[in-house]
């Protein structure tokens, strides 16, 4: 059964995630092309609100959107009548009553794209919610691992970083032990969530221990912004206890993955050179970007009957 949203990562399965990937092939092929656009979604108007900043994610889903060939409503909240006090609920459902099929949310509280999928009747991808999810960036960082690795069954993951207020790290979790990988969080304990119930992970504070034995290592960067209390004591301490720096890339394994979902902060959580090595697989995560939110936008408002038919040619 088609889903009508995409909230979370747990609500796919292993199912859902395969199905995506297997269906960003075809997007893959398209974005290849001389003319990058298929006619897919042509008469799907999909809106964004993001309540909070992005570059990659949201001109990822824009591309994304007009190469499936929908129309596209941009919402500011900057120059919004957010600003004249209206409430989230109210701006929702001003917006789904001009029509549209689809929004794409972004917002610094945990939950509030499954509150918008209560109270209107488009589809509501998740884009970001607090500390909580990212259900496309997991997505997009599993079809990249996959290109590389094949599958995932058996292979160790290694997520450093600023656990504690990623909702990345969460996603890719899910993502990457649904489909079979082991998962090592590497991070300071305080930079660690209060509580590692549920989470299907191992756990360690030594990135030189770990670092050896994994087939791929994803930095996250330190998110400051979302901070309240000094949790290291200073960058560069972290980046000596947690940083992939030019000692470490040298201990990583010669065929070990380098990823990072962006912005990077060279010098802190991964060195220059880590940045530009050859195992480096970002810039291509967010080429892979593109073509698994068109999966996505497909897979929610195309039509079976329009994939069999040859919606994507």
């Amino acid at each position: 059964m088609t889903p009508k949203h995409l909230l979370s990562i747990d609500d796919l399965g292993r199912e859902g995630i395969e199905e995506i990937l297997g269906l960003t092939d075809s997007f893959v092929e398209v974005s290849a092309r001389r003319i990058p656009k298929v006619p897919a979604l042509r008469g799907k108007n999909i809106a964004w609100l993001f309540y909070e900043d992005s570059t990659r994610t949201r001109l990822s889903f824009e591309t994304a959107a007009k190469r499936l060939s929908a129309d596209t409503m941009n919402f500011s909240v900057g120059s919004s009548s957010v600003n004249k006090g209206e409430s989230l609920r109210d701006t929702c459902l001003t917006i789904s009553a001009m029509g549209v099929d689809a929004i794409v949310v972004r917002h610094r509280s945990a939950g509030v794209p499954w509150q918008i999928a209560n109270w209107i009747d488009a589809s509501v991808i998740n884009a970001g919610d607090g500390w909580h999810e990212h259900p496309t960036q997991a997505l997009l960082d599993t079809y990249t691992l996959r290109s590389h690795l094949g599958d995932l069954d058996g292979r160790h993951i290694a997520i450093v970083g600023d656990i504690k207020h990623s909702r990345v790290a969460r996603s890719n979790l899910a993502a990457f032990t649904a489909l079979g990988a082991e998962v090592t969080m590497v991070a300071p304990q305080t930079l660690l969530p209060p509580s590692l119930e549920g989470w299907n992970a191992n756990v360690s504070h030594d990135l030189d221990a770990v670092l050896p034995t994994v087939d791929a290592i994803y930095l996250l960067r330190m998110q400051l912004e979302r901070q309240t209390d000094a949790l290291v004591p200073t960058l560069r301490e972290y980046t000596d206890g947690y940083g992939l720096t030019t000692q470490r890339l040298a201990a990583l394994g010669e065929k070990a993955l380098i990823m990072h979902p962006g912005p990077m902060n060279r010098g802190v959580e991964i060195c220059p050179e880590a940045a530009d090595d050859p195992r480096s697989v970002i810039t291509e995560q967010v080429a892979n970007g593109v073509a698994v939110r068109m999966s996505v936008l497909f897979l929610l408002l195309g039509s079976g009957a329009e994939h069999e038919a040859g919606g994507l040619s």
